[in-house]
């Protein structure tokens, strides 16, 4: 037994006894693994269907099936630490959700905090929509842990996944579509592995279309409620968004109006909680019920005009060369080509390689299948609900897949559909059709199972060569700039601390000012430098916290001790915040000034 292991001690053919490389050991398991297929087919069919029928053990399964998966890989990618500017948002309002408060009161010194996305007049929020501030806030309230919250997020799409196409197709291929969206979605996916968000919206996408064909077939109010449900989720998750959601549901209803009458009320009454929510949150956040954090951030600091995506800031994310250049790309087209008809379509047309992301590659070759199903009414409607999405998201400059995360299970419908079509393909009486769909559906495996299996081996030489060429899987890795080290070095220092982050003059977007919902309760509290004169108020404000120095443009990145204070000002009283009246105007940092 112990020699079966040393074969596989390196992937290198003159590194182990029989002379195997990396491409020996990939081949010969597909072969292993297409022969066991073929030999046990019939019994996996046979459990499968048997399986597929009951649909909340199924569910139950597939909601595990993800969250076991990632928890598996913790040993090599541990619990993903955000590190990117939206990222820290989301963080700042799933902390403070977390607190039972949906804003925070505005920092006497709050010249000393201002930082992307992040509001500090009239109040201290993010400027971001309560959806995935509330899954964050659930997973910190019972697991103590922000991240949970994405882990759950994910667990919910997976199992209303396969409840959503148990209203469009058979209970066997709904659970192959749930299947497939483990692989897409589950462990390896950005989603999962990021706070951005993504799977809020895929959650309220599944609700909504899960509940269309139901409501055409039995009518019951309950489904009516499910509705209003995903609507009002999407409407807290993506606000703009949510306009080509509910148009898409009048869409699907155009051929027979009058039984949206009949359901409307119930998805309304469903909806109106979301609404005043979102209300709320404006008035709490903006002092206006009408005024978004979001429009509030543009009224205050402008458009980023010069927002310039390179790679730096996605350095923690294992990317392949070609995701880098995306942010540069968008950028690009952002800057190089003013508004208009030509503009849009490239856009259009440059976005394309991000539908990538929701198709394992070998599903690209059942797509065209889908053709043949658009005379039925249902299907056509998916493929125009899919290009209003496209058509209506396009007309922000930037892009990014959890924008348009409510169709997630739409594109598993058509996967799903493809293959349901490709399996009843007979070609001279011969049913081949159903062996290409089992051969798709195990390439679709095995790519899954290559990748995962790669992550969760632990052989770091083979692994970092080989991340490389993964397509658009994101699991977090690495410490760039020191980052994790800096973190962890000042949350095991004795006592609190307070960080002066002093930027060269070549900085980037990337950003270290970041705080938690309660600045002053903090372990660290990060701070920009505003020269001696102002930061001496900062440490007078904190006399019991140990001042640092960060330079995060340094090479190697700097942390030193910040110079201690004469002994005559650290005897002094800490200086009183004065009354709003009193305070000195401050303007805050301009987007535009930052190169």
């Amino acid at each position: 037994m112990f020699y079966l292991f040393h074969l596989f001690r390196s992937f290198l053919p003159l590194h182990n006894p029989i002379g195997f490389g990396a491409s020996d050991f990939i081949e010969l398991a597909i072969a292993i693994a297409l022969v066991s297929l073929a030999l046990t087919w019939r019994s996996w069919i046979g459990f499968a269907s048997a399986l597929a029928s009951r649909t909340a053990l199924c569910m139950l399964i597939l909601a595990a099936l993800p969250v076991v998966l990632r928890l598996m890989l913790l040993p090599v990618h541990p619990i993903p630490t955000p590190m990117v500017t939206d990222e820290m948002s989301y963080v700042l309002l799933g902390d403070t959700l977390s607190h039972f408060r949906l804003t925070n009161p505005p920092h006497p010194l709050h010249q000393f905090f201002e930082t992307y996305f992040v509001l500090h007049q009239p109040t201290y929020s993010s400027i971001y929509p309560l959806g995935q501030g509330i899954a964050l806030a659930i997973g910190k309230v019972i697991f103590h842990n922000l991240w949970a919250g994405v882990a759950l997020q994910i667990a919910a799409f997976c199992a209303l996944c396969y409840w959503m196409l148990r209203g469009w197709t058979t209970p066997g291929w709904a659970l192959v579509g749930g299947l497939l969206a483990v692989m897409e979605f589950g462990p390896l996916n950005q989603w999962m592995n990021t706070f951005w968000g993504g799977g809020v919206s895929a959650v309220a996408g599944a609700l909504t279309f899960g509940a269309l064909p139901r409501l055409r077939e039995s009518g019951r109010m309950r489904d009516a409620v499910i509705l209003g449900a995903g609507l009002g989720l999407q409407l807290l998750a993506r606000p703009f968004e949510s306009i080509f959601l509910l148009m898409s549901v009048l869409l699907y209803f155009l051929p027979a109006p009058r039984s949206l009458l009949k359901f409307a009320p119930a998805a309304i009454l469903t909806v109106l909680p979301a609404i005043g929510l979102t209300l709320l949150q404006n008035y709490r956040v903006t002092g206006s019920p009408t005024t978004l954090p979001y429009m509030q951030s543009r009224y205050q600091y402008g458009i980023p005009t010069t927002f310039v995506f390179q790679a730096e800031p996605m350095a923690h994310l294992k990317l392949t060369r070609e995701q880098q250049l995306d942010y540069d790309l968008q950028s690009y087209a952002h800057q190089s080509n003013p508004p208009g008809i030509r503009a849009y379509f490239a856009r259009l047309a440059n976005r394309a390689r991000f539908y990538r992301f929701f198709f394992l590659a070998p599903l690209y070759l059942v797509l065209p299948a889908v053709l043949f199903t658009l005379r039925d009414f249902r299907y056509l409607w998916v493929v125009l609900t899919l290009c209003l999405f496209s058509a209506g998201t396009n007309l922000y400059p930037f892009f990014f897949t959890h924008y348009i995360a409510a169709e997630a299970c739409l594109f598993v419908l058509l996967s799903v559909v493809g293959l349901q079509q490709l399996s009843v393909l007979t070609i001279r009486g011969q049913n081949t059709g159903a062996d290409a769909a089992r051969v798709i559906l195990f390439l679709c495996v095995a790519h899954f199972v290559f990748w995962y299996g790669l992550h969760l081996s632990g052989n770091q030489d083979f692994a970092e060569y080989m991340w490389r060429y993964e397509t658009w899987d994101v699991v977090n890795h690495g410490n760039p700039d020191n980052y994790l080290s800096i973190h962890n070095r000042l949350n095991e220092a004795p006592g609190r601390q307070l960080v002066f982050v002093r930027y060269g003059p070549s900085h980037t977007i990337r950003e270290w000012v970041f705080n938690d919902a309660d600045i002053d309760r903090a372990k660290v509290v990060w701070a920009r430098d505003l020269g001696e004169p102002e930061n001496d108020k900062l440490r007078r404000y904190y006399p019991d916290r140990t001042a640092w120095l960060l330079e995060p443009d340094a090479n190697p990145v700097a942390l030193v001790l910040y110079q201690a204070l004469p002994d005559q000002i650290t005897q002094q009283e800490p200086e009183k915040p004065s009354k709003p009246s009193e305070k000195k105007a401050h303007q805050p940092l301009k987007f535009e000034e930052v190169k």
